[in-house]
């Protein structure tokens, strides 16, 4: 059986980088009662991955990842004992139990909602996230592990909302196709005319698609 948990990442812990984040959660997952699946080798360790790394320094409301456990559990029990060995910045909000089968999280995202708030310097900004959403095509460089690439950073924005000190957008998040929240900031303050201001990220949801191609958080799929 697999454990897919969903769980909030605030306060400090947006300190916390992706590899640190992985070993925190294995020394949570051996403080608890579950009767963990290892994997094979000459060094076994949990079956854990997370559905999608988030950026140093961002917070998140909405991440996921997923552990194998031999036989079977109660969700309620499963809950408790994970929620007892994190701290309240690294808080349980769900669990779902799901086959062995089942495809991973990580797999399934497609998309992440961010809402992107400005310390100050928003209404420079404002300009050209007016600019970028009324835009069929707005061209940008992204940085990938084989050097940097140009692409419509307009076409990776699957909607995107003007708030009084912010935005809220949708970006696409698969292997194949990318957008970052520091890409779309940077695009913004380009079309707008201004420097990049100071500013905080959080993540609102990972998404995925169901049968009929809807986009829904990836826990419930």
């Amino acid at each position: 059986m697999k454990l897919v948990y969903v769980f909030s990442k605030t306060g400090r812990l947006r300190f916390v980088s992706h590899l640190d984040l992985q070993r925190f959660l294995l020394r949570a997952l051996n403080r608890t009662d579950l009767d963990l699946a290892f994997s094979q080798g000459f060094n076994p360790h949990p079956l854990l991955s997370l559905a999608g790394a988030l950026a140093m320094g961002y917070e998140s409301e909405y991440e996921v990842f997923e552990v194998r456990i031999n036989g079977d559990t109660d969700r309620e029990a499963a809950l408790d004992t994970m929620r007892a060995a994190l701290p309240p910045d690294l808080y349980i909000k769900d669990v779902k139990l799901k086959p062995d089968n089942h495809p991973s999280m990580m797999s399934l995202v497609k998309m992440a909602d961010y809402t992107i708030s400005f310390v100050s310097g928003f209404e420079a900004v404002r300009r050209g996230a007016e600019a970028f959403a009324n835009s069929l095509s707005v061209m940008g460089v992204r940085k990938t592990k084989s050097g940097e690439k140009e692409v419509d950073v307009r076409a990776l924005c699957k909607g995107i909302e003007i708030l009084e000190c912010g935005v809220k957008a949708r970006l696409m998040l698969t292997e194949a196709e990318t957008l970052k929240p520091d890409l779309l900031v940077e695009t913004m303050c380009r079309l707008g005319g201004c420097e990049i201001p100071e500013y905080r990220v959080m993540r609102n949801a990972l998404l995925g698609f169901d049968p009929n191609g809807e986009p829904v958080p990836v826990a419930e799929l």
